[in-house]
This record gives C-alpha cells, sequence and structure tokens, in this order.
C-alpha cells in the first residue's frame, strides 16, 4: 500500500507522543560502560534489532490486523494482545515505560485521527479517559498490580498505523525502526556521537531491520490466518485463546537487567 501522509506523520519523532523521553536502554548501557563509541553503538542496536524490535514488530503488525477487524465488526480483544506483550516484558521498568509510551501515543492519536477503533483500544485499557490532561500525568499501572493499564506502546502503533492507511508490514517496520532510532538518538544525547556517523550506522542497519519486521508481520499473519476473532473470544475471556501466542518472543535479559538497573537510579537523563 502507498504510504500516506498521516502514516508519514506517525512515523514522524516530532509527533508529541513522548518518545523523546525513552532512550531504550541506552542511558543504562552508556553509565554500565556498554557503550561508547560507534561500535559498540552497533552492538548494541543489533542486539535490540533481534530482540525487542523483533517483539515490538510481531505485537504492531498484530494489533494492525487486529485494528481491521474491529472497524469490520468483530469483537474487541486488546486485552489479549496486553497479555501477550506482558508476556514478552518480564522486566517492570521495561514494562512501565512501554504503557507510559503507549498511553501518549494513544493520547496523540485520538486527538490527531478520532476513530472507533481508538476508543475501543482505550475503553479495553481502562483509559476511557485517555486523551485528558489527568490521564496524561497518570501512573501507567500494570494490571499485576491491581491497577488500570495504559495500553502498551506497540500495541497502540499498530493501531493507529491501520488507520493511517498503513497494514501490518508497515507496523512492523515502524516498531523496528523505532526500536533502534530512538536508542541512537539517545545516544547522540549521551555520547556525543557524530550525528552523521549515527546516521550512516542506521543506514547501514536498513536491510536488518527490513528483515526483522517482514519475520514479525509473517508470523503476525499466520497467527491471523489461524484463528479467528470469533473463535478465540468468549465472554469474560481475555480474548487470548493462544491466538498470538506464535508471535516472536526473543529474551533479553541484557536488556531487562539495564531497564532494572536504570529504574533505580536517582538521577537520569531518559525516563528509560
Amino acid at each position: 500500500m502507498p504510504l500516506t501522509a498521516p502514516l508519514l506523520l506517525l512515523a514522524d519523532s516530532r509527533l508529541p507522543a513522548g518518545g523523546h523521553a525513552h532512550s531504550g536502554g541506552m542511558e543504562a548501557a552508556t553509565v554500565a560502560g556498554l557503550v561508547g563509541d560507534i561500535d559498540s553503538l552497533e552492538g548494541f542496536l543489533r542486539g535490540r534489532l533481534a530482540t525487542a524490535g523483533l517483539v515490538s514488530a510481531g505485537l504492531a503488525a498484530a494489533a494492525c490486523g487486529h485494528a481491521a477487524e474491529v472497524a469490520a465488526g468483530a469483537p474487541a480483544c486488546w486485552a489479549g494482545l496486553d497479555a501477550e506483550a506482558a508476556a514478552r516484558t518480564p522486566s517492570p521498568a521495561q514494562r512501565t515505560a512501554a504503557r507510559v509510551q503507549g498511553r501518549s501515543l494513544l493520547r496523540a492519536a485520538r486527538v490527531a485521527w478520532p476513530h472507533p477503533v481508538l476508543e475501543s483500544l482505550a475503553a479495553g485499557s481502562s483509559l476511557e479517559a485517555a486523551s485528558s490532561p489527568a490521564a496524561a500525568s497518570a501512573p501507567a499501572a500494570d494490571p499485576a498490580a491491581g491497577g488500570p493499564a495504559a495500553p502498551y506502546h506497540p500495541v497502540v502503533l499498530g493501531a493507529c498505523a491501520w488507520i493511517t492507511g498503513g497494514t501490518p508490514s508497515d507496523a512492523a517496520l515502524l516498531a523496528v525502526t523505532g526500536a533502534i532510532t530512538s536508542p541512537a538518538s539517545a545516544a547522540i544525547r549521551l555520547l556525543g556521537l557524530d550525528p552523521l556517523a549515527v546516521t550512516g550506522l542506521l543506514a547501514r542497519l536498513g536491510p536488518d531491520a527490513a528483515a526483522v519486521a517482514a519475520r514479525a508481520a509473517s508470523a503476525a499473519d499466520r497467527s491471523r490466518s489461524d484463528s479467528t476473532p470469533a473463535s478465540s473470544t468468549r465472554a469474560g475471556d481475555t480474548g487470548t485463546g493462544g491466538r498470538w501466542a506464535g508471535l516472536p518472543a526473543p529474551a533479553s535479559p541484557g536488556l531487562d537487567l539495564l531497564a532494572q538497573r536504570h529504574a533505580r537510579e536517582e538521577v537520569a537523563l531518559f525516563e528509560s
């Protein structure tokens, strides 16, 4: 599908969705001495591509496909995707960061592209008032803690991709690109790296990012083909039914540990 102006706006880092406040683990990695130059940055970004990037891309692609189903009248199963996202995010700090970013993106999207699909996502995430200033400052609680839950960022991103004219493949590519551009941008601010050198690195990683996105979109498509909304949703069910269990789920314990370490820092430039 051709690119649309709204889809390009969704991909724009200047969209007021709070992404600039998160480093994707880069700040903790620099403090730990794991990243200090272009070569070590490349290793870090390749690791994110293969783990967090793949997970986010699979969830975004699945959410994009589900948004189309909901728009066509199928029952909304956002709780099912939420559960799959939580299962793939063992770090409490990373869960909080993903929900904070999801809430911010949903708030911006509901203003930019009002749509019943976004309202169903907000309602399913206990965020009926997510577009209000009060919601923006409220904590993004985790269901495990017994509070209302903001939606995970990849899930919101996928829904927004469909609303702005994108496909699951587009959603996956948006997610995997964000998984490397955010920490790369943070590295420039934290380490004073040459922006041109970092841009060149991102360009070299482009083919790998595209391959990861294609793998994620393919997995989401298989999950969609293996089940139907009607068969995976019952009254009182969370909507999982194993429907999205086949989405990519690579582990990234290093990123988990860095996230927990960053959460304990008393002074930090980035929220995560």
